[in-house]
């Protein structure tokens, strides 16, 4: 379970890293230039961060599944070589994925002088900048949009339908709480992540405002990461507690 979660920390770092150094470095300087080179290689992992965490998301949703619906066997499904393999798996298509936009990304021709409305070299946005046809690219999009987000996310939907008729038929009011705490937590970060994700989609297709769509994808690409470890930590003891005695601090302030 722990390997999972740590794998989803390391992406999330990397997931921030790859758009707000550079944004950060733009500000210092007052230059929101940017070379084509840079581009495709930010939107290159851009894409295998996000994609990944589909992946990750989904396996971590998998664990609990069996974790809850078969704890006996959990040590045998669930062996850390079957999880190494399932993470390398995930990353490998995850790589193939960001690969394949963004070769078809090179094959487009540009104008000069290319303005992007965002804050970085986000794929909608790049394929809109283009000269030449790209229907093709808007094909791969939406294919790949509908394999490697939608089917980790029919696999999260799948794991807890059984995850919730399993603990609906545990007996003890203990028990239930016990088995949705595990869940908790999970269950917030991926309405996080795809909720976020929705509001870009919406606020892409619907926003005339370029502002709003890049507030949007920034929000995208950047909150749910900086938020995950703070949703996770509250599973915490100690960290509960120190809440609680800030809480008190501010009301007895007041």
């Amino acid at each position: 379970m722990y390997f999972f979660l740590s794998n989803l920390s390391f992406n999330d770092i990397c997931c921030s890293t790859v758009t707000v150094i550079k944004m950060l470095v733009n500000i210092q300087a007052n230059d929101q230039s940017i070379t084509y080179t840079a581009c495709l290689t930010q939107l290159f992992f851009a894409l295998v961060f996000t994609y990944f965490e589909n992946f990750l998301l989904a396996e971590m949703a998998y664990d609990r599944y069996v974790a809850i619906c078969n704890p006996l066997k959990y040590n045998i499904i669930m062996k850390p070589k079957i999880c190494v393999l399932l993470s390398l798996i995930s990353m490998f298509i995850s790589v193939i994925g960001a690969l394949m936009h963004t070769l078809m990304v090179q094959r487009l021709s540009f104008c000069t002088n290319l303005e992007i409305p965002h804050f970085f070299c986000e794929l909608v946005q790049v394929i809109k900048l283009s000269c030449s046809d790209t229907l093709i690219d808007h094909i791969m999009l939406f294919v790949a949009t509908c394999v490697l987000g939608g089917v980790p996310l029919c696999g999260i939907i799948y794991s807890y339908y059984h995850i919730v008729s399993t603990v609906l038929r545990i007996a003890s009011l203990e028990g239930k709480c016990k088995a949705f705490s595990t869940c908790g937590t999970h269950l917030t970060v991926v309405s996080l992540f795809y909720g976020a994700g929705s509001i870009l989609s919406i606020s892409s297709a619907l926003s005339a405002l370029p502002r709003k769509s890049a507030v949007a994808s920034v929000m995208y690409s950047v909150f749910p990461q900086m938020i995950n470890p703070f949703i996770y930590s509250l599973r915490n003891k100690d960290m509960k507690i120190a809440i609680r005695n800030l809480l008190s601090s501010i009301m007895s302030l007041e």
